[in-house]
């Protein structure tokens, strides 16, 4: 099938900044679609061949973490981070940015989601714990970012819950505790839409929540 090819001469770029930056896409004369994005010029995903879009790797990785206590049921761990432009805490996954040196290894997603999950709730992956890649990739909002995120499941199997802090977490993060949920309760929130604060779902939240109602007893 064919489709519409973004070619270089077609880019300007409107923003640079440490954080973002902004391109217009001329893909017509007098026709402008613009998106936000980390990614340089050079690395956009629009200017990429078929093959080069399907191999790239992710920009971050989002994880859906399932503990496994001693006697207890599957729970979902889940935190409440706040969310700048929202203005509120926000019941959000454990998720990070791709380091540069994660793309040295044969997996990128794993080894940053082992290190992002210590980093946001203080557990280490460990031997007897399992990490897999449940989607190599997946766009947060392709009409206005070319940004895309893993999706991991980490299931692990700590003696308690005494290790749980948000104290390696870096930069802007801030965090108001932990939620805990069993199957039932995140089959409620899906039902109701709303967190237990009465807020709404981030999109990779509410993405771990289906999982986790589907596969998360496994």
């Amino acid at each position: 099938m064919d489709h519409l090819r973004i070619e270089p001469a077609m880019v300007e770029q409107l923003l640079d900044r440490r954080f973002v930056r902004v391109f217009d896409l001329r893909y017509a004369p007098g026709k402008h679609y613009y998106v936000a994005t980390r990614r340089t010029a050079e690395d956009l995903t629009c200017l990429r061949s078929d093959e080069a879009y399907r191999a790239m790797a992710p920009d971050a990785v989002s994880c859906f973490v399932v503990l496994r206590l001693p006697g207890e049921a599957p729970k979902l761990l889940l935190n409440w981070e706040y969310r700048y432009p929202v203005g509120q805490y926000l019941l959000s996954v454990t998720a990070g940015l791709i380091d540069p040196e994660d793309r040295d290894g044969d997996s990128p997603a794993l080894t940053a989601a082992a290190r992002e999950i210590h980093e946001e709730t203080g557990l280490t992956v460990g031997p007897d714990d399992s990490l897999t890649v449940v989607n190599p990739a997946v766009f947060s909002t392709p009409g206005l970012t070319d940004e895309s995120n893993a999706l991991v499941a980490a299931v692990l199997h700590p003696a308690d819950l005494s290790a749980l802090s948000t104290d390696g977490a870096v930069g802007s993060e801030l965090f108001d505790g932990f939620a805990l949920f069993t199957q039932a309760e995140a089959r409620e929130m899906l039902r109701s839409g709303r967190d237990p604060r009465g807020g709404y779902l981030p999109l990779y939240t509410w993405a771990a929540l289906m999982w986790f109602t589907v596969f998360g007893a496994e």
